[in-house]
């Protein structure tokens, strides 16, 4: 092991800072040494004595009187240059994680091997390095930082690599050493397990990104949990994506900006940590990833105000996409930044969609058997979820006043039939629209209204649909149609939209099929007849609703009960003829009409009948 100051004093002049930058006080120099254009007046003896690349340009110079040598681009400039020629003077100094980077690369730079003196500075650098500093994470990070401004001299000397091994390995034992601890102390806090952690990550936020990268690969490789990775990505994007203004929003009357330096930096930065995301294990377990979803989405975020590149894009919206029936509306506000047709960037929502999408259909096949999908499969539940959740997405930027027919239409159409029990939501969306765009053509307001299924609308919705002006005359008469057939299926006793049958095959598979269309077809159906149990159940709901309008309406009339049962008497009878009753009811109908005075002993018989 060697020590912080491993150097042993010399007897040697004694040296002075001057002005002058002189070495010694009592002996003239006989060469002068420049460096980026500061000079140093020394001597020739100890200087060739060490570095091999002085000795080389002094000796092949023919001209014995040379007293003027001048370096271009030495690693670390005149303070390296200063303290490589201490040491050639054999004076006391004292190597830390400072300086240890700039000495080695000098010393590399001026050939100081062992070659010309036993314990040159190359070896006291090297040794110094694999002592001290790769036995310590926090020195690595230091000396790695230091690292930045010496390239390329500290890549060709094996400095970053040396640090980012340390660094990774030392991270690897603190989390096992953890590891130990939390099975020796189950009743330790969280906040005292999760520091033991995080020191490192804050430490890793120092690094320029080249080396942050390197790092973060590294400690991948020596088994570091993603747990701890996601979290020190979380705080180097934290620490380094500053300064991005709200000036970057799009707005009608902004012109689009070059970007400068620190925008530069900062997509830079964006690509980076996405493409050190862990990858996702499988799709089926995507909602127990370790990144959180309010990182992807900042990360989106900032990848679309940076313009970062479009596989970032793609990348993060896949990732969101594979997770979205867990996300909330306000994630998916995304404000636009280019100057076009929105205030928030529907295309890259309805891309995360697809990517939604294609997960169902990849769940789908992985789960092909000859069997049918249980009752509320996962699948299922998620896609639900999603529909309702880009209900509401929709209601929200039908307000904004700049957004395209098309694309709002294109958010419309992209989800299948299946994914809405009931079409409120979208018919709420789509009323909005109509109302926020008022210079729609009639044509324009009917291409809105064909994605509503008028049979998925709830008896709330109904009412408010026939008595909605926006609406074309088209989608109000279909609503009031399927609302009367709906009607007479409630008073006659079934149930449903009148066309169950129609819908559902016989389920019985078809040898004209190949096994895995059979497969897709019994999917579809059953698919169906889950959504016609679901719709069932909110007509049931309905049903009891107006039951308890009912009760309430007979405890409120109690007071007089013969007008109660007579309107009673008359519904029934109402019922009866809507029923199809045969000729007879209708004789009875005139014959009591005809009656006059004797008409109260027919109704009596006529309700006893009933």
């Amino acid at each position: 092991m060697v020590s912080e100051t491993p150097f042993i004093p010399s007897p040697t002049p004694k040296f002075c800072n001057s002005l002058a930058n002189r070495i010694f006080s009592d002996v003239a120099g006989d060469i002068t040494i420049v460096i980026d254009g500061e000079s140093f007046l020394l001597h020739k003896f100890p200087l060739v004595s060490r570095s091999g690349k002085i000795r080389k340009m002094v000796s092949d110079v023919k001209d014995s009187n040379l007293s003027k040598l001048e370096f271009h681009n030495l690693p670390g400039g005149p303070p390296a240059f200063e303290l490589a020629a201490k040491f050639c003077y054999g004076m006391n100094f004292e190597i830390n994680t400072g300086n240890v980077a700039q000495l080695r690369c000098a010393a590399g730079y001026l050939e100081m091997t062992e070659d010309y003196r036993d314990e040159n500075l190359i070896s006291r650098t090297e040794t110094y390095l694999d002592e001290v500093v790769t036995q310590s994470l926090e020195k690595s990070v230091q000396v790695l930082s230091s690292c930045e401004l010496l390239s390329p001299m500290a890549d060709e000397v094996g400095i970053p690599d040396k640090c980012v091994n340390a660094i990774a390995l030392n991270a690897s034992k603190e989390q096992l050493t953890a590891g130990f601890s939390r099975l020796d102390c189950e009743d330790e806090s969280a906040e005292l397990k999760n520091s033991r952690l995080q020191w490192w990550i804050e430490d890793l936020s120092v690094l320029k990104i080249d080396f942050y990268r390197r790092t973060i690969v590294a400690m991948g490789r020596t088994g570091v949990q993603e747990d701890s990775i996601v979290g020190s990505l979380m705080h180097y994007a934290q620490t380094s994506l500053k300064g991005i203004g709200k000036n970057q929003i799009w707005h009608p009357t902004r012109t689009k900006q070059s970007p400068g330096k620190l925008e530069t930096d900062q997509r830079v930065v964006v690509e980076t940590l996405v493409s050190l995301l862990p990858p996702e294990k499988s799709s089926s377990s995507s909602s127990s990833s370790s990144v959180p979803l309010s990182f992807l989405f900042g990360m989106l975020r900032m990848a679309i105000l940076l313009v970062a590149n479009v596989a970032c894009r793609l990348e993060l919206e896949r990732r969101i996409g594979f997770r979205l029936e867990m996300v909330s509306v306000d994630d998916l506000l995304i404000p636009s930044v280019q100057s076009g047709d929105s205030l928030f960037d529907v295309d890259t929502v309805h891309r995360i969609l697809v990517n939604f999408l294609q997960r169902i259909e990849e769940e789908e096949n992985e789960e092909y058997v000859y069997e049918m999908e249980a009752l509320g499969s996962p699948s299922q539940a998620s896609i639900l979820k999603v529909g309702s959740i880009i209900d509401s997405f929709l209601a929200e930027i039908a307000l904004d006043p700049y957004l395209n027919l098309q694309k709002f239409m294109a958010m419309l159409e992209i989800l299948p039939d299946y994914a809405r029990v009931i079409d409120d939501g979208l018919y709420r969306a789509v009323d909005i629209y109509l109302k926020a765009h008022p210079m729609l053509t009639e044509q324009e307001c009917k291409k809105l209204c064909k994605f509503i299924d008028c049979k998925k609308l709830s008896q709330e919705a109904c009412n408010h649909a026939a008595q909605n002006d926006r609406l074309p005359v088209q989608m109000t008469v279909r609503v009031l149609y399927f609302e009367q057939l709906r009607l007479k299926n409630a008073l006659s006793g079934s149930s449903g939209d009148g066309f169950p049958s129609q819908r559902i095959s016989s389920g019985v598979p078809s040898a004209a099929m190949s096994p895995r269309d059979n497969y897709a077809s019994l999917r579809r159906e059953n698919r169906e007849l889950k959504l016609e149990i679901s719709r069932m159940r909110v007509r049931l709901s309905e049903l009891e609703k107006e039951q308890l309008f009912m009760k309430q309406g007979m405890i409120e009339k109690s007071g007089n009960g013969r007008t109660f049962l007579t309107s009673i008497s008359k519904g029934i009878g109402r019922i009866g003829i809507f029923s199809g009753g045969g000729p007879a009811g209708g004789k009875r109908k005139s014959g009591r009409k005809s009656r006059g005075p004797e008409g109260k002993t027919g109704r009596s018989r006529r309700h006893s009948v009933s």
